[in-house]
């Protein structure tokens, strides 16, 4: 292992040792607190141009196998650890973790005092910061790191998304239990693939629908004329604000009454094209921990989540129904539209990794097509 360092915009400069890809990687810092699932966090592609703290101090214990791949081509832009990897020990196993990470070019430092530098995060925000995988370019890491401006005003979701729209139809892994609509009529559903994750695509697959994935600024009208059951909307990273050609393909699509379901980045474009605005969190919400109430019943879910921006609830219109609140800080979790059947939910109900308590949301979506329909 080589001697690296951490570089933080605020000047810090925190010891590390490098396991990963060769190369200067910056990014935007965060940390995420879940305990299991690092190989789906890590090729979740809602993390481009974010830098991942882990705060669990156990990460590749289990390897990596194929089946827990949310990409297979973006994700997140490093990842920092306490521990030096163990070799994996898992019945799934077909990989080991170091071996993955220089495969798939993530920039990785271990030996770090993850519980220092969260707490840096929590009490500052989310930092631009870089892994700097050899200390003696540390000088070159400055200079590169002054020249990053941060996530906001960025459009990152053209630089995940698929360069040509594709059918899906791969279901859902024997690990994962939802109930299958085999007997019923396949619907018709287009996802727009803003950074979407395959544990989304395997779930509408298994509830019915033949989906289609479409790159991120598929024109409405185009999209029209296959006459779709119903839009998907998916996760992704950056601002959502600058993505106006999401935005105005949106408002277009509210205004023909097509059921609509997004999640994450896009239950942020659906607000932004109904009216209400984004802001940049403090340090976002990264884990797989969160509880989250149902307004109308009181009940309360355990969610996973990914996000850095956030709905402005006093931006809301009479033309939102709040759904979903976080119990962390009662900050914006879902709403569904009065005038449309269309809804999305702030969290990941897909869970990889995390827990599977709100599946329930995805049949709201089959419902709200098969409905209107009828």
């Amino acid at each position: 292992m080589k001697s690296a360092a951490i570089l933080l915009e605020d000047g810090t400069a925190i010891p590390a040792q490098s396991i990963g890809y060769d190369e200067i990687t910056i990014g935007e810092i965060v940390f995420n607190t879940s305990m299991t699932g690092y190989q789906e966090i890590i090729t979740d592609p809602s993390y481009d141009r974010q830098i991942i703290t882990f705060t669990n101090p156990h990460i590749g214990n289990t390897g990596i196998n194929l089946d827990d791949y949310e990409s297979s081509t973006h994700g997140c832009s490093g990842i920092i650890i306490r521990n030096y990897p163990t070799i994996g020990s898992s019945w799934r196993n077909e990989h080991e973790f170091i071996e993955f990470l220089k495969d798939k070019s993530i920039s990785a430092v271990c030996s770090v005092d993850t519980r220092y530098l969260t707490s840096l995060l929590r009490n500052k925000g989310s930092l631009n910061g870089c892994i700097v995988p050899d200390i003696k370019n540390l000088d070159k890491a400055k200079t590169s790191l002054s020249e990053f401006s941060g996530l906001n005003g960025l459009d990152l979701a053209k630089n995940v998304t698929t360069n040509k729209e594709y059918i899906w139809n791969e279901g859902t892994h024997d690990l994962i239990d939802i109930k299958s609509s085999k007997d019923q009529k396949r619907l018709k559903v287009f996802a727009y693939d803003y950074g979407i994750k395959k544990n989304i695509l395997r779930i509408l697959n298994d509830l019915g629908c033949d989906v289609t994935v479409i790159p991120a600024d598929k024109p409405f009208d185009e999209l029209l004329k296959n006459k779709p059951d119903g839009v998907f909307l998916s996760n992704g990273p950056g601002d959502p604000a600058a993505c106006d050609y999401a935005i105005d393909n949106i408002k277009n699509l509210l205004s023909k009454k097509i059921p609509i379901f997004g999640i994450c980045l896009g239950f942020q474009l659906l607000c932004l094209a109904s009216g209400a605005k984004t802001y940049k969190m403090k340090f976002g919400h990264h884990g797989a921990n969160h509880p989250v109430i149902d307004v109308k019943s009181n009940k309360v879910y355990i969610t996973s989540q990914n996000h850095g921006f956030a709905v402005n609830e006093e931006s809301l219109t009479k033309n939102h129904k709040i759904t979903h609140k976080s119990l962390f800080d009662e900050s914006l979790q879902g709403i569904e539209l009065t005038d449309t059947p269309a809804y999305g939910f702030q969290g990941h109900p897909e869970a990889s990794p995390g827990p599977q308590d709100i599946y329930d949301l995805f049949s709201k979506f089959i419902n709200n097509m098969r409905n209107n329909n009828a």
